[in-house]
């Protein structure tokens, strides 16, 4: 198979980069190692409502998120936050009314971020476009790059984007090796959320409205840390926290959706023992998003960008994209956007292509 650009990662930023090279007539290949698109944006559907296991929101300021949204006709709604938060102290015991709503005045989706990649990738040449593609390795020629895949193939293209986390792709196997100081650069650079876990109890209603409450809560006992109300647009209605125990304290799945209920009704009462379902995604178990590296969640949010050690490399032939290198909104969805439009810059227009 020959292509001009491959772009390795089905993500936001791989398929956005894909809209951009199909919008000028290029001739690429976007390839995804999962069965789905979207990468860390992860929707699941119940009752006719879709749940964000990954990123749940977008804020003003963010421009690039806001047009593809109007773009692709997607509609968004304000995120709940009427009503007093809750405070869980260590020893169990509840205080209302404390802080802000941490995420007032942000956005969701109606359908859930799966939404907004699912249209894309629609609209995508589909001959294009391949599911269930995983490369292993990445050979330089004369004239551009061999892919090689985990089932044999060969894919030649010019160049190559890599549209997924640094530690993603440096489990690659590079010919000729790349340099030390860009392996340990691609290493160093943390995966974000890779090392969360999110939990979503779903209700045929926000009883928790009902009693004046956001649905907004932060925990010093846990096992959740942050909860929010993650209703659908029209219900069902549902709400989602961060598992606040490291992934190793997280592996009795049974124990610890028990646990969240106890929580739950701690917090929100006896109506929240009996959720319609209770679903958790723990992003560290899924070996296409995290790396043992991985494994202990970040407390804080990167300063993320495009390190000078993955900059030109084989040639300028090999281009890093993904929001761990943008280079302003690193790590949200208006950076993988940021960074998708810097790497079309590296992409010149294929010939005859208008």
């Amino acid at each position: 198979m020959d292509t001009e650009t491959l772009i390795i990662g089905g993500g936001l930023s791989g398929l956005s980069l894909a809209r951009h090279l199909s919008a000028r007539g290029d001739r690429f290949l976007l390839v995804e190692a999962r069965n789905r698109w979207g990468g860390r944006i992860f929707s699941e559907t119940h009752a006719g409502g879709a749940f964000d296991l990954g990123p749940s929101w977008f804020w003003p300021g963010q421009p690039r998120i806001a047009a593809l949204v109007d773009a692709l006709g997607l509609t968004r709604f304000d995120q709940y936050a009427d009503g007093a938060l809750s405070y869980e102290e260590v020893d169990g015991s509840v205080q209302r009314g404390r802080g802000f709503a941490s995420m007032e005045g942000s956005w969701r989706i109606d359908g859930g971020f799966g939404a907004m990649t699912s249209a894309i990738a629609a609209a995508l040449p589909q001959d294009n476009i391949c599911l269930s593609t995983k490369i292993t390795a990445l050979e330089k020629t004369e004239s551009g790059i061999i892919a090689r895949t985990e089932t044999g193939d060969d894919i030649h293209a010019r160049r190559v984007v890599l549209a997924l986390p640094p530690r993603l792709a440096a489990q690659f196997a590079f010919t000729p090796a790349l340099p030390s100081d860009t392996m340990t650069e691609m290493a160093q650079v943390a995966t974000w959320m890779a090392g969360h876990a999110k939990a979503f109890a779903i209700y045929d209603r926000p009883f928790w409205r009902d009693a004046g409450l956001s649905g907004d809560a932060m925990s010093r006992k846990g096992p959740l840390a942050e909860i929010h109300d993650a209703s659908a647009a029209d219900g069902p209605y549902a709400l989602f926290g961060f598992v606040g125990l490291p992934p190793a304290a997280r592996l009795d799945q049974a124990a610890l959706k028990q646990a969240i209920l106890d929580q739950l009704v701690r917090i929100f009462g006896p109506e929240a023992a009996a959720p319609q379902t209770l679903s958790i995604k723990d992003w560290t178990r899924d070996p296409l998003t995290a790396t043992s590296l991985d494994h202990q969640p970040l407390s804080y949010h990167p300063h993320y960008g495009m390190p000078r050690a993955l900059l030109g490399l084989w040639d300028g032939r090999l281009v890093f994209a993904g929001t761990e290198v943008a280079n302003e909104f690193g790590g949200y969805l208006e950076g993988a956007l940021v960074a998708a439009e810097a790497a079309l810059t590296q992409i010149p227009a294929t010939e005859g292509a208008e």
